[in-house]
């Protein structure tokens, strides 16, 4: 089992920058893809980004050149840089890690964008 723990949301002004952490623990050595999603109230949760083995990044297409996917290993953390936010950002973002067809969830972590 994994477990993940997100962290680093905030209130920030449209144009404004956050770092979000998922901090990783359990099983994580069996981890095939790590992930970025977020909800935004009353909508579906989306994919946001994410990272494979090999440092494979995908992005969603309102996201890209925006915000970056990356991990830390010796850590077992991942990171999403988030940067030009824009008021549509807001949302609450999750965490995920795959691995034998199974999806762990962290408990997600609140970014506020104001205009």
């Amino acid at each position: 089992q994994v477990q993940l723990v997100e962290s680093g949301g905030g209130l920030v002004q449209a144009g404004g920058s956050l770092r979000l952490s998922c901090a990783a623990s359990g099983s994580i050595n069996s981890i095939n893809v790590m992930s970025w999603w977020r909800q935004a109230a009353g909508h579906q949760r989306e994919f946001v980004a994410h990272i494979a083995r090999g440092n494979i990044t995908y992005y969603v297409d309102s996201v890209k050149g925006r915000f970056t996917i990356f991990r830390d290993n010796p850590t077992n953390t991942l990171y999403l840089q988030m940067n030009s936010l824009k008021p549509e950002d807001t949302a609450v973002y999750y965490c995920a890690a795959d691995r034998s067809g199974f999806r762990s969830w962290g408990q997600g972590t609140q970014v506020t964008v104001s205009s």
